[in-house]
């Protein structure tokens, strides 16, 4: 896939060197190449289907990036949540996950950093990955979700997580997870939702690493 030069950007092992609009990020592994956003607005879910709406989801690319920005709940004291399709309609691929969390409140007054019962053992239910997400017109999600050789008949589908979350209490939470689905069949889809209620405003954009 060949992008125009106004929207490539190119970066070093450390940063930016040349940054314009939506297009390919040529980095130190290789292309980073914009495929897809989708933009919430009262939305029940933000799904991503290989061979629908320009998304892709196969073996052009190894990799697959989520960028989730400022992703904001219609109601308060929600999770936001991730879950992954193996074929046919539903978003119920196994999977098996660990989690670790970074939280601090902005009276400075608690703080930790731990492992949390977070995470999923041969499970088809959906991935938890920002708890507890505040309705505050100011409080959101943002991160990022690797999906790796999603399009494999061989191999496990292995995926990491990376999340900050405005919590409803005033927190700032910090969450990691690593996981994979467990199976051989290829992933063709990836949804994004809310545990209650719908996704109120932000945006998730979807890149392909060469």
């Amino acid at each position: 896939m060949t992008l125009p030069a106004e929207k490539l950007i190119t970066i070093n092992d450390r940063g930016a060197r040349t940054a314009t609009t939506f297009g390919s990020v040529e980095a130190s592994g290789g292309n980073m190449v914009f495929i897809k956003k989708l933009t919430a607005s009262s939305s029940a879910t933000l799904s991503f289907v290989h061979g629908t709406s320009s998304v892709v989801l196969d073996s052009t690319y190894k990799e697959y990036v989520f960028t989730i920005n400022n992703i904001h709940p219609q109601t308060d004291d929600e999770n936001f949540t991730v879950n992954f399709r193996d074929g046919g309609t539903d978003y119920d691929a196994v999977k098996t996950t660990a989690s670790y969390r970074a939280y601090h409140n902005e009276a400075g007054t608690a703080q930790a950093a731990a492992y949390v019962d977070n995470d999923l053992a041969q499970s088809t239910a959906v991935q938890n990955i920002s708890n507890n997400l505040g309705s505050d017109a100011d409080q959101c999600v943002s991160g990022y979700l690797h999906l790796f050789n999603p399009s494999s008949t061989t191999f496990l589908k292995h995926f990491q997580i990376h999340t900050s979350t405005a919590h409803a209490s005033d927190y700032i939470n910090e969450w990691h997870f690593a996981g994979y689905c467990n199976t051989t069949s290829a992933i063709d889809g990836v949804q994004f939702k809310m545990s209650s209620g719908n996704v109120d405003s932000g945006d998730i954009c979807l890149y392909g690493i060469l």
